[in-house]
């Protein structure tokens, strides 16, 4: 006779977070869009309403967690995700467990009547909901030595490389990079016609995630012209955020950003270099598969309301292309004023 599963009960997350770390940390499969800290600075700068779950069997022992966040405007629509603004954070857990989160994260979307509940993972959970294919990952293996991966690049991107390094640009890396960064990303989100996160959560981000969290800037003499800034969990490396001035396109900026980013994650320890979402088939995508990495789908686990909709806001959707004509031709000032109050609805 089949052993019937255990019975496990969902535990809010309270104010002590210590036991939520322990387990993404002991966990194989966790990244740090699990840790707890992102709960508090979702909250706290963006006004996000934060559900963490935990799933206890009988003994009290966790078998799985899910953080979800609330994201709700009357013009974009009211959303679920696990979670908004990263790239992974989906149920993690043994498969019961995850199940059984899954299950009330779905009853959760029916009796708040969401558009879409969203969880975002890189593995395919196994679990009754439509999968979205909407967005893929690069992942590039990282040998020991910096040199060896340099030699491994065609000869037109290791030119690439070159071409600033003799231009006289040069990167830094240190979380005293955080706001020179904030400076590039801010200007390249504007000129995308994206709303920028907000200064706030990067500086939230620094005090939280201290050990984990990279920042780097390329600088031509003091002015930054390219800047990243990502994340390090055991032998990966992610760099969630990118960008790079209009003008130093000529001279390349960019790619020396991202090799001199595998330099310093190799030193690190890094194995993995993830260079984070992106649209199959885009200008994004193409630039990231010139650096030989593999495409990794991300299967992300939805529910969709009846009459809701099929993704989040994106300006890749006709509905929304007005956007980022609109957005482009603000003043610098304007966009970075009104970008953080916007951007908290654009999961």
């Amino acid at each position: 006779m089949r052993e019937a599963p255990p019975q496990l009960d969902l535990i809010p997350l309270d104010g002590e977070t210590r036991a939520w770390d322990e387990f993404v940390n002991r966990t194989p499969t966790s990244t740090f869009c699990h840790l707890a800290g992102w709960r508090d600075i979702l909250n706290d700068v963006l006004g996000a309403q934060c559900l963490y779950w935990a799933a206890a069997d009988d003994s009290g022992e966790w078998q799985g967690i899910l953080p979800l966040v609330r994201v709700r405007s009357r013009i974009f629509g009211h959303y679920l995700v696990s979670l908004p603004f990263l790239n992974d954070g989906g149920p993690l857990g043994s498969a019961v467990a995850r199940g059984r989160l899954v299950k009330e994260a779905v009853n959760e979307a029916r009796r708040q009547c969401v558009d879409l509940l969203q969880l975002r993972t890189r593995h395919a959970g196994g679990f009754d909901l439509p999968i979205s294919s909407r967005k893929i990952t690069v992942l590039l293996a990282l040998p020991p030595d910096p040199q060896t991966l340099f030699q491994q690049f065609s000869s037109k991107l290791r030119s690439q490389i070159r071409r600033p390094l003799r231009e006289g640009l040069a990167a830094r890396f240190g979380p005293e990079q955080r706001e020179p960064f904030y400076e590039v990303f801010a200007r390249t989100m504007r000129d995308l016609g994206t709303p920028v996160l907000p200064r706030g959560l990067f500086e939230r981000v620094s005090e939280t995630f201290a050990d984990l969290v990279v920042f780097g800037v390329v600088y031509r003499g003091e002015q930054p012209l390219a800047a990243g800034c990502g994340f390090a969990w055991r032998e990966e490396f992610e760099l969630t955020w990118a960008g790079s001035l209009r003008e130093s396109r000529s001279i390349a900026a960019n790619m020396l950003l991202y090799w001199s980013f595998m330099e310093h994650v190799i030193g690190r320890g890094a194995r993995i270099f993830n260079f984070g979402r992106c649209t199959p088939g885009g200008g994004t995508h193409h630039f990231k598969k010139q650096w030989g990495g593999d495409d990794v789908p991300l299967p992300w686990h939805q529910y969709v309301r009846a009459g809701g909709v099929q993704a989040t806001p994106s300006p890749d959707d006709p509905v929304y292309s007005w956007g980022p004509r609109l957005w482009r031709r603000l003043p610098l000032f304007v966009a970075n004023r009104l970008g953080p109050r916007l951007v908290r609805f654009l999961p």
